[in-house]
């Protein structure tokens, strides 16, 4: 099968499974125009280990990682099977770069998988696992560990990394979802937008270091290594296309790309 182009997700805050604002409809779209994958495979930050490990579950659970938020969002399910034999091709791709991956049989979904999945895949009848995203990772690193996942892409794999553009938790307004946005998230979102469009994976990679108001942006990085991911499982030969969610609580950028081969009318030109 041709292959397959690579996402970032921003997943946002939990409760962006009860509320899906801007990003929902336009995640179902992008959903709705890529082609059936034999499997999907989600790094996120929220599942971060010290050497990569992957989930063989064939059932797995869906978690509700997190506290203090609305009853029926613990009620929700994502009830898609696992993908052991796919999640085994995942872990001999990262051996194969020299990773120590190993094989996870308890993992299920945390909440970086299956929030956004809710919105891009709401039927769950695709197969999807996990690969952790390793400790101590920088911008290079994360970059170098979506391009051993890369070989995936040609083999029905859909390879997304779920994150957020912009994560300073110290300055989400949760009382006010609508909040107007703060001037450096989106001076920061900027930055990535034009990176992208000049595909310029080299300066990508180097996000924290030459972004304006970077560690304002991410006080912490992990939830940026995602994007990294997907940038390197794609490569820095494909366009990308942005898939606008908007800003919620004022400093969340709610923000995907897709990389590679963009089904018309699924987002607008990075």
């Amino acid at each position: 099968m041709p292959r397959l182009p690579t996402l970032f997700i921003s997943h946002g805050s939990p409760t962006f499974a009860l509320e899906p604002g801007q990003a929902g409809p336009a995640l179902i779209a992008l959903g709705r125009r890529l082609p059936r994958p034999q499997a999907m495979l989600v790094v996120s930050p929220h599942w971060t280990t010290r050497d990569p490990r992957v989930a063989t579950t064939p059932r797995p659970t869906t978690i509700h990682d997190f506290g203090g938020f609305p009853p029926a969002l613990y009620q929700l399910q994502y009830p898609a099977p696992g993908a052991p034999e796919v999640a085994q091709r995942a872990i001999d791709r990262l051996r194969a770069a020299g990773y120590p991956a190993e094989a996870d049989t308890q993992w299920g979904l945390d909440h970086g998988a299956w929030v956004p999945l809710l919105h891009l895949w709401p039927q769950a009848d695709v197969p999807v696992f996990q690969v952790s995203l390793p400790a101590g990772l920088d911008g290079e690193r994360a970059y170098a560990y979506g391009q051993a996942l890369a070989p995936l892409t040609d083999e029905g794999v859909l390879v997304i990394g779920s994150g957020s553009l912009t994560h300073n938790l110290y300055e989400v307004r949760f009382d006010a979802p609508d909040a107007a946005a703060e001037t450096y998230a989106l001076e920061f979102v900027h930055w990535i937008r034009t990176v992208l469009t000049a595909r310029d994976h080299a300066r990508l990679q180097q996000t924290m270091t030459l972004a304006p108001h970077a560690r304002r942006a991410h006080p912490t990085p992990e939830h940026l290594w995602p994007l990294m991911v997907a940038a390197g499982a794609a490569g820095d030969q494909v366009s990308a296309m942005r898939v606008e969610g908007g800003m919620t609580h004022g400093v969340l950028s709610m923000d995907a790309y897709c990389f590679g081969d963009v089904p018309e009318g699924a987002g607008t030109a990075a």
